[in-house]
């Protein structure tokens, strides 16, 4: 196997282009190699199968969207609160918006994984471990609400991230047509957090 750490994150970050452009039925060696501007052969060279490009691209996600613990240690020195949260969603928005290709890609994944059960089970743990972990640092944070609030602001946050991602002319039109993603951030979370 070839040992050329730069080149290949580069083709797992072509790998993301191709997953959020062209799905995973598109995500081919052959179509890696060209998105990564290299020699046709080149991903079959660092990757055994395409079930290796999966997984990697999706361990690549995860590096991808995790945020610099510098920029949470900042973030996290107000004092916990309803408002807290508020900006700490907002954060996370701007942050998927930042790497809109990279939240695009990880919903192929778990598109695929439904097709895939060793993909289906990597990704069950990952996602569950990010899940607890998450769950661990607002407890520990000491930000408003107990778990099942952590875990109802997640699945309200990744719908509205499904959502602007996929139809972004649905939030913006109808019912929410004078809401920004910024005050629905606010609205999901003073619903679902406690008032101080």
């Amino acid at each position: 196997m070839v040992r050329n750490p730069e080149r290949r994150t580069a083709l797992v970050d072509a790998a993301i282009d191709v997953l959020a452009h062209e799905g995973a039925r598109g995500l081919t060696f052959r179509a890696v190699d060209a998105r990564a501007g290299v020699p046709v052969g080149t991903s079959s060279n660092y990757f055994a199968s395409r079930d290796e490009l999966f997984m990697q691209t999706s361990a690549r996600i995860t590096d991808r969207m995790t945020p610099d613990p510098v920029r949470v240690e900042e973030a996290m020195r107000p004092t916990p609160s309803r408002q807290l949260v508020t900006e700490l969603m907002q954060w996370l928005v701007q942050r998927m918006a930042d790497d809109r290709t990279g939240y695009l890609a990880m919903l192929e994944l778990r598109l695929e994984a439904t097709r895939r059960p060793a993909l289906l089970d990597h990704l069950n743990r990952t996602v569950r471990a990010d899940l607890d972990a998450n769950a661990r640092f607002h407890r520990e944070a000491g930000l408003p609400g107990d778990t099942d609030t952590f875990l109802v602001l997640y699945l309200a946050m990744t719908g509205l991230l499904l959502d602007h991602f996929t139809l972004p002319g649905m939030l913006t039109g109808g019912a929410t047509a004078d809401r920004d993603l910024d005050r629905l951030v606010e609205t999901i979370v003073t619903r679902i957090i406690p008032a101080e």
